[in-house]
């Protein structure tokens, strides 16, 4: 795969990116405006696993185009890092191959969170047969959707990791400059030791680490023939 932009080809806006802005910042905004009045939209569109009534197959593209209407952070941090981690990668790839890795990517996170989830309401079930917890709970709990397209920017973010490895970067609070392997690193680890500790705290650990996953993956399968060593 070719790996050099060529000088004054770098967009700052490339095709994709500003289209995935502008789309899910209008779904954002169409979750606030209809709220619950019309249709319930995450019950629609958001991830949900297949066991649950709420469950339909579109739901593994959709969900990632959804945002929590109750926080601008979720969605503005999730659009920021795209734009900063994808447009790198669209204008080193093409806008083809770009949207097909983003998808893909989100489609690998949403799998590995319904796995996950799979082991959480088997859990679930076994607490509420136990009297652990209540039929409402149980209810609640194995219905919980999955929304965002963290998974997806997850996977664009180990991308560039992956090709730029020695990039510094600087994340909040860290107060000096890191490189973006051991960012990914870093961030891998926390969302290993989130997914598996039972506290919840509304993230989708699983879908980020499935969608780091499939885009190392990728990303390594473009580079076969000119392998790069991530040290």
């Amino acid at each position: 795969m070719d790996s050099d932009i060529r000088p004054g080809s770098f967009q700052v806006l490339p095709v994709v990116i500003k289209n995935l802005l502008i789309i899910n910042g209008l779904v954002w905004l169409a979750q606030i405006t209809i709220g619950q009045d019309l249709i319930s939209v995450e019950d629609l569109f958001a991830l949900h696993h297949f066991s649950s009534q709420y469950y339909h197959p579109w739901q593994y593209i959709t969900y990632m185009f959804l945002h929590s209407s109750e926080s601008f952070f979720h969605i503005l941090f999730n659009m920021f890092a795209l734009w900063m981690f994808g447009s790198t990668l669209e204008n080193l790839w093409g806008p083809g191959r770009f949207l097909i890795f983003y998808l893909v990517c989100g489609l690998g996170a949403g799998i590995t969170q319904v796995l996950a989830l799979t082991y959480d309401i088997t859990q679930y079930a076994a607490m509420f047969d136990a009297g652990k917890m209540s039929a409402e709970e149980f209810f609640i709990m194995s219905n919980v959707p999955t929304l965002g397209a963290s998974g997806a920017v997850m996977g664009i973010f180990a991308a560039f990791a992956y090709t730029f490895p020695n990039s510094q970067m600087i994340i909040l609070p860290i107060p000096f400059p890191i490189k973006a392997k051991w960012a990914l690193l870093g961030l891998a680890v926390l969302d290993l030791l989130g997914g598996i500790s039972s506290s919840s705290t509304g993230i989708a650990h699983f879908a980020h680490l499935g969608g780091a996953a499939v885009g190392i993956v990728i990303v390594m399968i473009w580079n076969r023939n000119n392998r790069r060593h991530f040290y």
